[in-house]
């Protein structure tokens, strides 16, 4: 009899290997990983450029401005969210329109979103420290339904090129918007 038909193996839970299943998990998990990184990094990039924004404009009445790491912590948190979206798909309204209504539905989708989870994250906080119900909600905007419309208008327009990227790569294929715009003119023409 053949040896490798007598040898008893380990079996996971889709009939393969364990070995196989180990290497599944742990390649998705290295892709979940790498998304992640990536949502956080540009949602970081982007909070450090709205706090910069608050700290020029304290500064001009020489206001200090400390609230630096509140940028690293929210990100975190809204990269998290974000992941949590994608996974259950939740923009996915416009599909099989032309790209640019998809990216702006998402943009905004996500960005009311942000909002919400931003507005939550400060009145937590601000109850935490202490602070009555009504002090610790967040003043968006000058609290005002224009001012809250523009922070609506300035994220979405924020994220546009985060789903403009992921939506022109997913439609020219894998790796292959990455090599255009960050592979050497010799590299990309083969």
């Amino acid at each position: 009899m053949d040896q490798k038909l007598t040898e008893p193996r380990e079996v996971g839970f889709h009939g393969k290997s364990a070995a196989a299943d180990k290497e599944r998990w742990t390649s998705r998990a290295l892709r979940e990983i790498k998304r992640f990184l990536a949502m956080f990094f540009y949602i970081w990039v982007i909070y450090g450029l709205f706090l910069l924004h608050e700290a020029v404009v304290l500064a001009r009445y020489d206001i200090p401005f400390t609230r630096w790491g509140v940028g690293l912590a929210s990100a975190l948190v809204l990269a998290k969210v974000m992941l949590v979206m994608d996974d259950f798909n939740i923009a996915r309204g416009f599909a099989g329109k032309p790209l640019i209504f998809s990216i702006a539905y998402r943009s905004v989708v996500y960005a009311i979103v942000f909002i919400a989870f931003y507005t939550a994250e400060e009145t937590v906080s601000g109850l935490v420290r202490g602070r009555a119900l009504a002090d610790s909600i967040p003043s968006i905007g000058g609290g005002t339904p224009q001012g809250i419309a523009l922070a609506l208008v300035i994220v979405s327009l924020a994220l546009v090129p985060y789903f403009g990227y992921r939506a022109v790569a997913e439609a020219v294929g894998p790796g292959r918007l990455r090599a255009l715009l960050f592979a050497s003119p010799e590299t990309r023409a083969t």
